[in-house]
């Protein structure tokens, strides 16, 4: 058997962040809503640019770049990531909606479908929305919402860390387009 090595970074052939830029993206957008911690806006961002995401939309609360708080868990992809913020969540889902862009929240409700048994379609745009820590998606906003996903848990606990639950359901529709 070969022997195993790791690689070294300058073996593992990354694109620099001008040729990010200019990289052909996946049609997603992530919406973090009222996120408010900066370690979890870090790791969207860092999974944000794993996986060529169209760009990230702030709201409410959550923290801004540029910010060392940030940039410790996003290690820079707030350099090579595009992002807005927006305020209001029912406007930012409003304006992703103007650009045809399917609106999926990830939470728990009544009608939540596992997001394994979810459809995605190459041919559409997805705005994948990830709520506050505590309270989830903004009450407010919920009927902008074309559908709700939520990942299966089998163990004691109700809910993953947002950032997690951002790069699980960051992979899966990055597998599908």
């Amino acid at each position: 058997m070969s022997s195993t090595k790791k690689l070294k970074l300058e073996e593992l052939g990354r694109i620099d962040v001008e040729t990010f830029k200019q990289t052909k993206k996946t049609q997603l957008v992530v919406v973090l809503d009222n996120v408010r911690s900066m370690h979890n806006v870090g790791a969207i961002f860092r999974t944000a640019d794993a996986f060529l995401i169209e760009k990230v939309v702030l709201c409410g609360i959550t923290p801004q770049p540029p910010h060392r708080e940030i940039h410790k868990a996003a290690l820079g992809a707030t350099e090579s990531v595009d992002w807005i913020y927006e305020k209001d969540i029912a406007e930012a889902l409003q304006n992703l909606k103007k650009e045809n862009f399917k609106i999926i929240g990830i939470e728990q409700t009544s009608n939540s479908e596992v997001i394994t048994d979810y459809s995605i379609n190459k041919e559409e745009k997805y705005a994948l929305v990830l709520g506050n820590e505590v309270d989830g998606l903004s009450d407010e906003a919920l009927s902008f919402y074309d559908t709700f996903l939520e990942i299966p848990q089998l163990g004691t606990k109700h809910s993953l860390n947002v950032s997690v639950c951002g790069g699980i359901v960051m992979w899966e529709f990055f597998k599908s387009l």
